[in-house]
């Protein structure tokens, strides 16, 4: 953890650092006594001072070796301007923020505190973050400390956050903490967040990190990071490391449930989830465990319109009827966020939920439902469907918006059509085969000797109209 998080006594831009800092210049040492014995308050005031000298050559000039890894700029710096390895730099200041401090004090939600916004580094954090490795290994070998944090990251987070193995590697090697928590609580492998840092988990793991540490605002562990990131290959080296893989955050979420509840951007995205998801059910994960908000995992799945992950967690025995504190079941989390789903996501999250065995909406709720969805008509197929008979009142146009009507008026005009027209003899032997077969539609429909065609509209497949 870092020994700067508070701000100084004495900031930079003062009027007594100003002073300070020109009395030492000109080495007027009465003045400097003067202000030091009469003007500190309290005696072991912090004052910002920092020494610029070296900054005004234009050779010594940090960022061109630094942050292009320039091995023999960096040997030049240290040889000529600073010796000492740990030197620390001021990137910025003087900028006002919102700042959160005293997790351990104040709890989870901390306190929030104006503070001057700092931002202090040193030489091996630079090069660890941009993945110098030779730069790394210079400034190890002048004895830099690689548990330095002054701007509240060590150069070991920095590597792990960067994906940069080689530096991780060579950090550990000169006894960098595997656990050392940074200003915000978070352990080297609480960063490691994208594909490239699966090397430095294994290099953590190697050097004694600890697999099942639960630290930062969220008291996740790394198998929670690994899940909140669709980080596959991870999770599967942190379970074969020991994680539980039912350890709770904060929120009281499982790894699956978090993996469950986090937005996918891709198809390679997705597809890296579903993989995640189903190494740890595979691996013991309780597909029906609830959060503070006694969500499950398929709650979310149904919140986030993801059909695959869906049929994935009901077939491992994921209840489709559970109900969360706001008395919504993962049908209802699939309505709600319909609108906002991609293409096709609603309906076959519908679908799904529907053919395996999820309790319909009530009947006096379907006006609701057509308010929250019409502009998703293949939703509503699908869930009108899925009733023998329901009643259509004419006065529920009135719940579609004349925009939404015309862009999708073929479907609504037959949907209409059935306030005065009882349901084809088709569908009614749908719904009795569907009725019949229960909550093995999923499984038992694909072994019919039908066509396939049949088997898709016994399992609910929209045509964009109705009969």
């Amino acid at each position: 953890m870092s020994s700067w998080d508070s701000p100084p006594d004495y900031p930079l831009s003062s009027d007594l650092v100003g002073r300070l800092k020109s009395a030492l210049a000109t080495g007027d040492n009465d003045t400097v006594q003067e202000l030091i014995c009469t003007e500190v308050e309290p005696v072991d005031a912090v004052i910002e001072l920092a020494n610029d000298d070296w900054m005004k050559e234009p050779s010594a000039q940090l960022p061109t070796g630094a942050l292009l890894g320039d091995l023999d700029h960096i040997r030049f710096l240290m040889d000529q301007f600073f010796q000492d390895a740990n030197v620390v730099f001021e990137i910025s200041n003087g900028e006002m923020e919102w700042q959160l401090t005293s997790l351990a004090t104040f709890g989870l939600s901390g306190l929030w505190t104006l503070e001057y916004k700092r931002e202090l580094t040193t030489p091996l954090c630079i090069a660890a973050a941009h993945g110098h490795e030779f730069s790394v290994r210079h400034l190890l070998s002048r004895n830099a400390d690689p548990d330095a944090s002054p701007g509240g990251r060590a150069a070991l987070h920095e590597a792990c956050l960067g994906g940069h193995t080689a530096c991780t590697q060579l950090l550990l090697q000169h006894g960098a903490d595997p656990d050392l928590l940074s200003a915000e609580g978070l352990a080297p492998l609480h960063l490691c967040r994208t594909p490239a840092s699966l090397g430095c988990a294994q290099a953590l793991l190697e050097h004694g990190a600890t697999v099942q540490l639960e630290c930062g605002p969220g008291r996740d562990t790394p198998l929670h990071v690994a899940a909140q990131h669709g980080l596959d290959e991870h999770a599967q080296l942190y379970l074969d490391s020991g994680a539980r893989v039912d350890a709770r955050n904060g929120r009281g979420e499982t790894a699956l449930s978090a993996a469950c509840g986090t937005a996918t951007r891709s198809p390679d995205e997705h597809a890296r989830c579903l993989r995640l998801c189903a190494l740890l059910l595979r691996g013991g994960a309780a597909a029906d465990a609830r959060d503070e908000d006694e969500r499950s995992p398929l709650h979310k799945a149904c919140g986030r319109a993801r059909p695959s992950l869906c049929t994935l967690l009901l077939l491992h025995g994921a209840d489709a009827g559970a109900l969360d504190y706001g008395g919504a079941s993962p049908l209802a989390r699939a309505l709600q966020t319909a609108t906002c789903a991609p293409p096709a996501a609603p309906q076959r999250t519908v679908q799904a939920l529907l053919n395996l065995g999820s309790p319909l909406v009530w009947p006096d709720a379907f006006p609701k439902v057509l308010r929250t969805c019409a502009q998703v008509p293949a939703v509503i197929e699908v869930l009108f469907n899925s009733y023998t008979q329901l009643c259509v009142s004419e006065s529920w146009q009135e719940a579609i918006p004349e925009e939404v009507y015309q862009m999708h008026e073929r479907f609504y005009r037959s949907f209409f059509a059935l306030a005065h027209t009882p349901r084809c003899l088709q569908h009614l032997c749908r719904c009795a085969i569907r009725k019949l077969l229960g909550k093995k539609c999923f499984h038992l429909v694909p072994q019919l000797p039908l066509p396939e065609t049949l088997q898709n509209y016994l399992l609910l497949e929209p045509e964009g109209v109705l009969h």
